[in-house]
């Protein structure tokens, strides 16, 4: 029987440059034998609302088409349901994907993978900042990273990475390490300033930083991963070892397995997946096995 499947899709990922790969992945869908309605929205909400209007009818799977953004979108239409979630990465970041083990340099690859419907249940977990709640799939980040996210967004060039470099080092002429109290499992409670904290599902954001590189998506746990008060010479020193995840052997990083985590902060704000969620304090909790995804 032929899968039908609802293609999720980003026109702005990467630009809009991935749109060309837009086609060759749909004739190799079809070419499968699946029968495809792609889903556009005109911004995020409409985007959310029409993937879960998507969800509601039933198909073999809701498809992302897109970087973690757009996956971060699909998860809050398929959580809960039956409808499995497939990836096609075609981001800036693809680090969910990556963690799933998709393949991310090949989108017609990753069709491939789509059209096997081989699903497995891995764990998502739940984000609460203030009146906003919503569902993450990978990271969040609170603190340094977050603030160059902050000031990223607001940047108009250069574009990709090459906005997130500037903001980065915009970033470090002021940034001062930050009080946080963090709760780990609604009681053991920890004071200390800190660069950075990460909550993670899967083991990496940013497009291959592995802030947690142990993290699981299917334990039912969470990585909580701080960075403590160091000097801006020996932060810059420590970073580049994020990317092989060695940095969790510095004397300044600690990380905890739990099953949630609350972090308060001043003049933070807490992004999911690469998403803005809002200000901290935020709260997280796992939820094991509320997805189900094509791997």
């Amino acid at each position: 029987m032929s899968p039908q499947l609802a293609l999720l899709v980003n026109p702005a990922a990467r630009g809009g440059r991935t749109l060309r790969l837009l086609e060759p992945v749909a004739r190799r869908l079809r070419a499968g034998g699946a029968e495809l309605s792609v889903v556009v929205g005109d911004d995020a909400a409409d985007a959310l609302e029409r993937a879960c209007t998507a969800v509601a009818e039933r198909p073999d799977a809701l498809v992302a088409f897109g970087g973690d953004g757009l996956v971060h979108l699909a998860v809050q239409a398929v959580a809960g349901t039956d409808v499995p979630l497939g990836i096609i990465p075609a981001g800036t970041g693809n680090d969910i994907a990556a963690a799933l083990g998709v393949p991310c340099k090949d989108p017609v690859a990753a069709a491939r993978v789509v059209l096997r419907m081989k699903s497995r249940l891995v764990d998502a977990a739940r984000i609460r900042a203030g009146h906003t709640e919503e569902l993450f799939a990978g990271v969040v980040c609170c603190g340094f990273d977050s603030r160059v996210n902050e000031r990223a967004n607001r940047l108009t060039w250069p574009p990709g990475m090459g906005r997130y470099l500037r903001a980065m080092a915009e970033e470090l002429r002021s940034f001062r390490p930050i009080p946080f109290r963090v709760t780990f499992d609604g009681d053991e409670v920890v004071e200390r300033e800190a660069m950075l904290v990460a909550v993670a599902n899967t083991r990496s954001y940013g497009a291959g930083m592995r802030v947690c590189p142990d993290a699981l998506p299917d334990d039912g746990l969470l990585d909580v991963m701080m960075v403590g008060a160091i000097s801006k010479g020996e932060f810059l020193r420590v970073f580049p070892s994020v990317y092989r995840g060695t940095h969790v052997g510095h004397r300044a990083v600690s990380v905890r397995r739990v099953r949630s985590v609350r972090l308060e902060a001043a003049d933070v704000v807490a992004y999911a997946d690469g998403e803005r969620v809002g200000p901290v304090p935020v709260e997280c909790q796992v939820r094991p096995g509320a997805l189900r995804v094509i791997v």
